[in-house]
């Protein structure tokens, strides 16, 4: 939510997926109901880029940045457009 990013000070986008739809669609929805924590790479197209199934809350921030630069993407304030 736009609060929760306010909040956080997250220069990113978040989604609110309450009916679970967003995550069904991605194939991340648990048996349990419960979106697993996957970072989804998104390239200018709308197509994945890229699929992160393994995320560490305490190196995440880091392994982003690690990956962005390996899809070639500018980490600038100017190359990031969301």
């Amino acid at each position: 939510s736009p609060t929760f990013s306010l909040s956080e000070s997250a220069d990113v986008p978040r989604l609110s997926d309450p009916d679970k739809s967003v995550a069904t669609k991605y194939g991340v929805l648990s048996a349990r109901g419960f979106a697993s924590r996957w970072t989804c790479y998104i390239d200018k197209s709308g197509k994945v880029a890229y699929i992160e199934k393994t995320v560490n809350p305490a190196t995440s921030a880091e392994d982003l940045l690690a990956r962005l630069a390996q899809l070639n993407v500018s980490t600038s304030r100017e190359g990031l457009r969301f």
